[in-house]
């Protein structure tokens, strides 16, 4: 298992290496092999230098993702002033030791026997070092890390809670894991992914509380990924157990609080180097209903929310798809007076009810993406004017009813209720298909589609835990906690053990 994580170079410079031989005693001929596999790349900074004025020796290194400074000061400087007689009273064989012990001052030093093991490290960063009469490449940390400030995360905003976010650095969002867990047993398995950018990520979580057979097939399942992945998006999709489905089988977030939340239930962290957006498995649709900021209040006020979100998602599944069947098929079922206010206002009204939420429905899509696309300073105006002009103008063209337009704008808002954009996403597809089946076969075209829905998540695991969990398989006493946010005095301490800590 761990051969195949640590596979830290790209095919290409693999069998290039491979056709090379292992770096030799002579100099030149290292600095030959060397540029032969590198490809006398322009951004590769090259440097020759006389170790104590007597050993001759070189220094790559790559432009822009090294900083200059710390080679001139850790590195640079103290070979050149390193002492003539001590380098001379230690044989050669361990002029390796000497140097990394007792006279480069950079923190993190490796040598390697291979250029396979040696390339790697200097395309992320580090300085390369060849010495005349060694055998060994030396690589020093000298990388300079830019990135941008921690700043509270757009796409979840909270009332109360941290307003620390991740960022595209993989060492900062590992930190920000780092001081919210003060536990030797938080694990960090850090490795490589892709065949070309190779790029770099992480598997996170606390060893005791997440099973080692779900942190074996997420290592495994990881390992097997030999697209070249920029997002952890792209990583989501060749993670998920079952790729033909809509419901995501995967959460993420960009909050290190609900990280660490869900760590704390057994579950993996997973973050990519470059993207702000970390993956947690497994996961239940409940779960996908849930807000960090539910711990962060009272129980009650948690639970009524929880439950507000409940109706919500029916609500925006069900509404213009009741409302298509119910006029269409079983106008009977509709009280009388509601009826003819329905009828009232749907004179005139050249289209059926189903052509009416159609229209109604991809206009509000548009303005959705629209509002997306658009920068920020104008979008959500954009999406505001736009809607209300385009539905008082169909509403006076006689398109559509007004009716239609709260029972589409109900649905939109219900829409929004929802946590995770992921599985919004899902539900607004289900709402398309849920209004084709009332228009086909009214309620009992819903109820059809209901079912089918059903029998299709009860089926659905994530990383073979199930996702209906705990409405299939049944578990009642998990219910409370699920629809609702139990009390923190009522929940079992994480681990089953209790905190005898005392005060001094």
């Amino acid at each position: 298992m761990k051969k195949r994580l640590n596979r830290l170079v790209s095919k290409s410079i693999l069998e290039k290496a491979q056709k090379n031989p292992s770096p030799s005693f002579d100099l030149e001929i290292n600095i030959s092999t060397f540029r032969q596999i590198i490809a006398d790349s322009n951004d590769v900074g090259f440097r020759r230098f006389m170790v104590a004025q007597t050993v001759p020796a070189a220094l790559f290194y790559i432009k822009g993702l090294t900083k200059v400074e710390t080679i001139e000061r850790e590195v640079l400087t103290p070979l050149l002033r390193c002492p003539k007689e001590t380098l001379e009273r230690t044989p050669s064989s361990e002029w390796v030791n000497l140097l990394s012990q007792d006279v480069v001052t950079v923190t993190e030093l490796s040598v390697h026997e291979t250029y396979e093991q040696a390339i790697p490290s200097l395309l992320t960063g580090h300085s390369l070092i060849m010495l005349e009469g060694v055998d060994k490449l030396i690589t020093l940390s000298t990388k300079k890390i830019e990135h941008r400030s921690i700043e509270e995360p757009e796409s979840e905003v909270t009332i109360r809670g941290p307003r620390d976010g991740f960022i595209e650095s993989l060492e900062t969002n590992i930190a920000l894991l780092r001081t919210r867990i003060i536990n030797p047993d938080l694990t960090v398995q850090v490795g490589n992914i892709g065949q070309h950018l190779k790029n770099r990520y992480a598997i996170v979580y606390i060893k005791g509380l997440c099973k080692s057979e779900l942190v074996d097939e997420v290592c495994y399942r990881i390992a097997c990924i030999n697209e070249d992945v920029q997002e952890t998006g792209a990583v989501e999709q060749l993670l998920q157990d079952e790729p033909m489905t809509i419901f995501p089988q995967l959460s993420h977030t960009e909050r290190p609080d609900k990280a660490v939340s869900e760590m704390l239930k057994g579950k993996v962290v997973i973050l990519l180097n470059g993207s702000p957006f970390a993956l947690m498995a497994p996961v239940k649709l409940s779960e996908l209903l849930n807000s960090p900021e539910d711990d962060y209040q009272n129980w009650v006020f948690s639970s009524l929310i929880r439950l507000l979100r409940y109706l919500a998602l029916f609500i925006s599944i069900l509404l213009p798809s009741i409302y298509i069947a119910l006029t269409s098929f079983h106008p009977g079922l509709i009280p009388t007076q509601l009826a003819l206010s329905i009828a009232a206002a749907r004179e005139g009204v050249p289209f059926p009810a189903f052509l009416e939420a159609i229209f109604m429905e991809i206009a509000i899509e548009l303005l959705r993406e629209a509002g997306v696309r658009l920068p920020r300073l104008i979008g959500s105006t954009v999406g505001i004017v736009g809607g209300l002009i385009i539905g008082e103008a169909a509403v006076r063209a006689g398109i559509v009813s007004p009716i239609m337009v709260i029972v589409v704008a109900l649905t939109a808002i219900a829409s929004f209720v929802l946590p995770a954009y992921s599985v919004s996403i899902t539900f607004r597809i289900l709402r398309f298909l849920m209004m084709f089946a009332a228009a086909s076969l009214g309620l009992y075209g819903i109820i059809l589609v209901y079912i089918t829905i059903n029998i299709h998540l009860v089926g659905l695991r994530s990383f073979g835990e199930y996702y209906m969990t705990p409405f299939a398989p049944l578990k009642l006493k998990s219910w409370f906690e699920v629809i609702v946010r139990a009390p923190f005095t009522s929940l079992k301490p994480q681990g089953g053990q209790k905190n005898e800590q005392k005060l001094p």
